[in-house]
């Protein structure tokens, strides 16, 4: 699939007292990504979540610094579907100042119930979805 890419910026918020971005905010970067990645694919995250009872959930991330980001810096956040299963998406994200890599993730969603909160396979709506874009 063709990388999504979303665009955003560092607030006052996302810094640290030495003013760069805090690691954990990075995380937040790239959910917000995914979200944006989903809904640019026709899917909005809580209507999805209600029309078909399940949530995505993150199961495994890895994560490399390479370099800060600091305030008003414009970031480019990606997101690649590398690999998926019945009820797994493997992704691999990357936040860049410019040409610059700042981090690069990889990060393995898994489908629950939303009731159970247990696997189950991806709702048939997605799947097609990623079959025609992966």
């Amino acid at each position: 699939m063709t990388d999504f890419t979303w665009r955003t910026r560092v607030y006052w918020e996302d810094t640290d007292g030495g003013g760069v971005v805090y690691y954990a905010n990075y995380l937040k970067f790239m959910e917000r990504a995914r979200t944006e990645w989903l809904a640019s694919l026709g899917f909005d995250v809580a209507a999805f979540a209600r029309d078909h009872g399940v949530v995505f959930v993150v199961h495994r991330c890895e994560i490399d610094f390479a370099a800060p980001a600091r305030l008003n810096d414009h970031l480019e956040v990606t997101v690649e579907v590398l690999d998926r299963g019945a009820s797994r998406l493997v992704m691999r994200q990357d936040v860049r100042r410019g040409a610059t890599l700042l981090t690069a993730a990889r990060v393995t969603l898994a489908c629950l119930d939303a009731a159970r909160w247990c696997p189950v396979r991806m709702p048939a709506p997605l799947a097609q979805q990623l079959e025609n874009n992966v």
